[in-house]
């Protein structure tokens, strides 16, 4: 149960139904033979980023003598701020990309593997999970990622930019709420004595 709510919350912080307007938009410079790979390339690459993130990120919490605490607040924080983003966009996120084939950034960094998503695999290290869990998490919510964004097409097509909105929206209320939890818990392991 612990890997499907880890799973959840990393995808909800991945927002990979958010990002298909943004992905579209930097890949219509790309032949339309080479978008399939390059998606694909991209995706392999986040998910690289994010393993690496997973397996040094409780050496980098020990380097820099975080608590628990700290980084439970600190990531409740965080992610309310992004979850905000998501319910209230402003815009022009990707409309100044470069018109070229992109490689690393911005796609597989930041919009899969972003800040938000190493804090948040930072805080997930620092509660009782397991590496292994976490890897089975992160590996479940990069997996639904991509079957998302390798359908981004066809999901653009079904629901459109109001419909992709409106998912995004509730995707950012739910993580208002997993947000203000985090910073509710880091608060009372701060306050008990």
């Amino acid at each position: 149960m612990k890997i499907f709510f880890n799973a959840i919350t990393l995808l909800l912080i991945m927002d990979p139904l958010g990002n298909i307007p943004p992905f579209l938009s930097v890949l219509k410079h790309v032949q339309a033979e080479r978008r399939r790979k390059v998606l694909m390339r991209e995706i392999l690459f986040a998910y690289v980023v994010l393993l690496v993130f997973l397996f040094l990120g409780k050496y980098i919490l020990r380097l820099l003598s975080l608590q628990e605490e700290t980084i439970s607040i600190a990531g409740g924080i965080v992610l309310f701020l992004i979850a905000l983003r998501m319910v209230f966009p402003s815009d022009g996120a990707a409309s100044d990309m470069l018109a070229e084939e992109p490689f690393l950034v911005p796609l597989a960094i930041p919009f899969i593997a972003g800040p938000s998503t190493l804090a948040s695999l930072l805080l997930l290290q620092s509660s009782p999970n397991s590496t292994l869990q976490l890897w089975a998490a992160l590996t479940l919510a990069w997996a639904v990622t991509a079957i998302i964004l390798l359908s981004s097409t066809m999901l653009y097509r079904l629901l459109k930019e109001r419909g992709l909105i409106a998912i995004e929206r509730l995707m950012g209320m739910l993580l208002v709420m997993l947000a203000v939890q985090m910073f509710i818990n880091g608060l009372a392991k701060f306050v008990k004595p």
